[in-house]
């Protein structure tokens, strides 16, 4: 007997990308209110201790700042891709999902990081699921490179090549982050600052992806 959400699946996609983008925004802006929520200090503390239960959230609330970037430039990252979208067929909407999936869990690994950012499997759990999260919306911007159709017309190739390598020099950092996390935590975390040269070596925006090739010069 088919299972029927996944035999639907195997058809191409119909939902639209606006209502699909629709839905990517709500998982992005519940997973940023998550975030928040694991910001907590003890109640009924007396009032000398106040200070020191502070001082013990600063790594949550670090974790918190680090995470809240990484999913608004995730974000940011969506709206650009979906520009460039003008049909969602199964492989998109897979790679999608699976994104959105990442997005859903991050405040795990943050959380992870905030109480034991001192180890080594808390801070490779963490650049692993960044890793990952970048790892899709490349993958997204190659399957508009493979399917043309998907693309909104007059899309510049060179524009989404442009993006993809991107994207492959972040994963890079990123990934190249995990083993240095088994040598060092604390270099592993400034290893991921390298993430703002590697974004600096492409000048042009993503938010030219899906700008007719006319219109982006």
């Amino acid at each position: 007997m088919t299972n029927l959400p996944f035999g639907l699946l195997r058809r191409e996609a119909v939902v639209g990308p606006e209502r699909l983008l629709a839905l990517g925004d709500a998982v992005f802006s519940i997973a940023m209110t998550l975030l928040a929520l694991e910001i907590t200090v003890a109640e009924g503390l007396p009032d000398d201790e106040v200070p020191h239960a502070v001082r013990e959230a600063v790594p949550m609330i670090g974790a918190y700042l680090l995470s809240f970037a990484v999913i608004g430039a995730l974000w940011l990252a969506q709206h650009a891709l979906f520009r460039s979208i003008k049909t969602v067929d199964r492989w998109l909407l897979y790679l999608y999902f699976a994104l959105l999936a990442v997005v859903a869990a991050l405040p795990f690994p943050t959380r992870l990081i905030s109480e034991y950012g001192d180890t080594a499997t808390a801070t490779a759990c963490y650049g692993a699921a960044i890793t990952l999260a970048i790892a899709l919306v490349c993958g997204m911007y190659l399957r508009l490179l493979a399917n043309p159709a998907s693309a909104v017309p007059d899309t510049s190739p060179a524009v989404l090549r442009e993006a993809v390598r991107r994207g492959v020099l972040l994963v890079l950092v990123f990934a190249s982050s995990v083993p240095v996390a088994f040598f060092s935590p604390s270099l592993a975390k400034y290893w991921w600052l390298l993430a703002i040269p590697a974004r600096l070596l492409f000048r042009g925006s993503p938010d030219t992806a899906g700008v007719p090739a006319g219109e982006a010069r």
